[in-house]
């Protein structure tokens, strides 16, 4: 009765109240602001919050769009801090290796896709050997034999390696001779496996067709549907060139393109000395001002730079990719500069390196909110290096995905400064969350799942994976909005639900602040609100 009433009031003080383009009522609305106060309504004009508060003000706005949210909860729209935007969009059109739980799996995909397509070239994405029985890096013997006249690419989950058939290592140049500063050309019994990893993946990118601009479009918008139907309305798009990134700009100018992107700008000499040299470029839409540098590799593919060797290779330390000298020029080169350093460092040692080369560099410079991407194992030592002048960008779904693996990678002493993110929030008071899919999940509640509860989609294990470093819930919600947010420079205008700001918001159809642990992982986004317009709906007109 109550909404009836609210919902007749607004249209008998329209001729008196200003107008809205949105009215939005009987809602139970985390703000995200500075107190993570909770409000019962919002009114939205040119895509901005102009009201947000309880329901007795609404007298003051009228609109011809009101939505009764009927005690939903609503959350600003989620910032992803790390993924990958452009590489999501291309997965639709390459061999889905997700999940595969052997290699042989992965060589009857590969065939069904080779069968259903006229492909000069097959690439694919997903597979992880530590799903496997098997657990060791697989051979190209059965793509060789089943694929004798055509290139075959097939990246692993975290992207840090391929493997690929002969075909391609001929196409490549590649033989037993070759040597990659920065990576590793794995070989077995004196012939190539096929796996290449980090730096070596470059001489494979060098034989891949660059794709067309309508195929880059439509990688794009496949991007952004996706992007939308989990909620997300801010993508930090962890290392992109100046020609991807010219592109999403006139994409957005036009309308096609409605999402908010944050560009890291990839590490290549033209595109730093561009922007370098131009400044930060800044859209509504488009904020591009920070720089994605690679120190080391990933822990699965064992390409992480590790203090010690690996437990599972004895006298291997894995790979720095980016050596300490020239990260430490490189920070000495960008602190001068608006733009942010963004930092991929994995294993202990690459943390530390970035840790000192940032530390050297940022003397003089109060706030700089330089990031480092991922800082999944810190050794103990290192931790005091965090700061406020330095935000660790964790993504919470990589502690729930390594962890029935690390303790044989890197044993338990060093396992237990891993995916630290109540260690490193305590010093450096903030912390930016994100997925960095399409290596993991798209899905953000998983990341909150996975940062509260420390336990995968199916509730293992039962206590939890090293609780010791648990998020609180309202702290993970903050991680995946203002926090996110203030990383990018853009807390004035994001990140909550404020008057002011863009008024970009999900709706839930579970309360995720209060419902039983288990129900998380069933939560869906109802909509998903950019600028006050609808651009995913699963309920409203």
């Amino acid at each position: 009765m109550r909404q009836i009433i609210v919902f007749f009031i607004l249209i008998i003080l329209s001729s008196c109240s200003e107008n809205a383009d949105l009215i939005v009522y009987n809602a139970n609305i985390y703000t995200a602001d500075q107190n993570f106060s909770q409000a019962k309504s919002f009114a939205v004009k040119d895509g901005k919050f102009i009201y947000v508060g309880d329901e007795s003000a609404l007298k003051n706005y009228s609109s011809s769009n009101v939505i009764n949210a009927q005690g939903l909860s609503i959350f600003p729209g989620i910032i992803d801090s790390h993924a990958h935007f452009y590489n999501l969009g291309y997965l639709s059109n390459q061999i889905n290796l997700l999940g595969t739980k052997s290699f042989d799996e992965v060589i009857d995909r590969t065939l069904e896709f080779a069968n259903n397509t006229q492909n000069d070239i097959l690439i694919g994405r997903g597979w992880d050997q530590n799903d496997w029985n098997n657990k060791t890096f697989p051979t190209n013997d059965l793509l060789n034999k089943n694929f004798p006249d055509t290139p075959v690419i097939l990246r692993r989950i975290d992207g840090h390696a391929y493997l690929v058939n002969e075909f391609a290592l001929k196409m490549a140049g590649i033989n037993l001779s070759t040597y990659v500063e920065g990576g590793e050309i794995l070989k077995r019994n004196g012939k190539l496996t096929g796996v290449l990893i980090d730096n070596a993946m470059r001489l494979i990118d060098d034989i891949i067709p660059d794709p067309t601009l309508d195929e880059s479009i439509k990688a794009l918008l496949k991007a952004q549907e996706i992007s939308f139907e989990n909620g997300l309305t801010t993508i930090s798009d962890a290392g992109i060139s100046k020609e991807q990134i010219d592109l999403i700009d006139s994409l957005q100018k036009t309308g096609v393109l409605k999402i908010r992107i944050y560009a890291m700008v990839d590490n290549s000499p033209g595109s730093l000395d561009y922007y370098l040299s131009n400044g930060p470029y800044k859209t509504d839409r488009l904020n591009v001002r920070s720089f994605k540098i690679y120190a080391d590799g990933a822990l699965g593919s064992r390409g992480a730079s590790l203090i010690k060797s690996y437990s599972d290779r004895s006298g291997y330390r894995g790979i720095i990719r980016t050596s300490a000298d020239s990260i430490q020029q490189l920070a000495f080169k960008i602190a001068g500069s608006k733009f942010q350093m963004n930092t991929h460092a994995i294993g202990d040692n690459a943390n530390r390196i970035v840790l000192n080369a940032y530390r050297n560099a940022l003397f003089d410079y109060p706030d700089p909110r330089w990031r480092i991407e991922h800082a999944q194992v810190i050794n103990k030592e290192d931790l005091d290096l965090f700061n406020p002048k330095i935000i660790p960008s964790v993504q919470p779904t990589h502690a729930t995905s390594d962890m029935y693996w690390l303790y044989d990678r890197i044993g338990k002493s060093r396992s237990n400064f891993a995916y630290a993110y109540k260690d490193l929030y305590d010093r450096s008071k903030t912390i930016a969350f994100g997925t960095d899919f399409p290596v993991e999940d798209i899905n953000p509640i998983m990341t909150f799942f996975s940062a509260v509860f420390r336990k995968d989609k199916d509730g293992y294990p039962d206590n939890g994976f090293q609780t010791e470093n648990s998020i609180s819930r309202s702290d993970a919600i903050l991680a995946m909005t203002r926090f996110g947010a203030h990383a990018n420079f853009e807390e004035n205008e994001k990140g909550s639900i404020e008057v002011g700001k863009f008024a970009d918001f999900i709706i839930l159809d579970n309360n995720i602040m209060e419902v039983d642990e288990a129900r998380i992982p069933l939560t869906n986004v109802v909509a998903t609100f950019l600028n006050g317009e609808i651009v995913f709906n699963r309920r409203y007109n």
